[in-house]
């Protein structure tokens, strides 16, 4: 039993696809890179806690429900760049400053990865490479502009000083 569309769903996934079109059409290049990049560090996590939780089932920890408490941690810690990716992509307001904070954690995390051995600096580079060129996407005025951060309309500027 096949289905036809309607006209009614045509012309939904027709506004659909318009409005993505405006949206990517809006979105800066600095945005689009900045919500790649959150993306890219949401699912390197979400990775690492896959990995911490196969080791717990296959390997031998020294305490389990330490093991298991860290990679559950480690995979919920993966959902706020994966949000806030999805949001600059979308060019939602909000995404902002879960984005900013995220980069914030990671350049302070990125120095005891750097002391490590193996692969371990190699990531750190990476970890702190992506944070800083998030951030420099992120307070561009452009980017400000295209988040509707900063002055918002109807709102009187901040008055500096003493307050005179």
């Amino acid at each position: 039993m096949s289905r036809t569309a309607s006209p009614r769903d045509e012309s939904a996934g027709r506004a659909e696809t318009a409005g993505e079109d405006t949206l990517s059409e809006r979105r800066p290049r600095r945005v689009s890179a900045a919500a790649l990049l959150c993306g890219v560090q949401g699912v390197v996590v979400a990775a690492l806690g896959g990995v911490m939780l196969l080791l717990l089932a296959f390997g031998d920890p020294d305490d389990v429900t330490q093991a298991a408490t860290g990679a559950v941690m480690v995979l919920l810690l993966a959902a706020l760049p994966l949000a806030a990716g999805h949001g600059l992509w979308r060019l939602r307001r909000w995404s902002r400053g879960p984005a900013v904070i995220t980069q914030l954690l990671a350049l302070p995390t990125a120095g005891p990865m750097a002391g490590a051995g193996g692969l371990w600096p190699l990531g750190a580079a990476a970890l702190a490479l992506t944070a800083l060129a998030v951030l420099g996407c992120l307070v561009n005025p452009t980017a400000s502009e295209a988040l509707g951060v900063g002055a918002r309309e109807g709102v009187p500027p901040a008055r500096g000083g003493s307050g005179r």
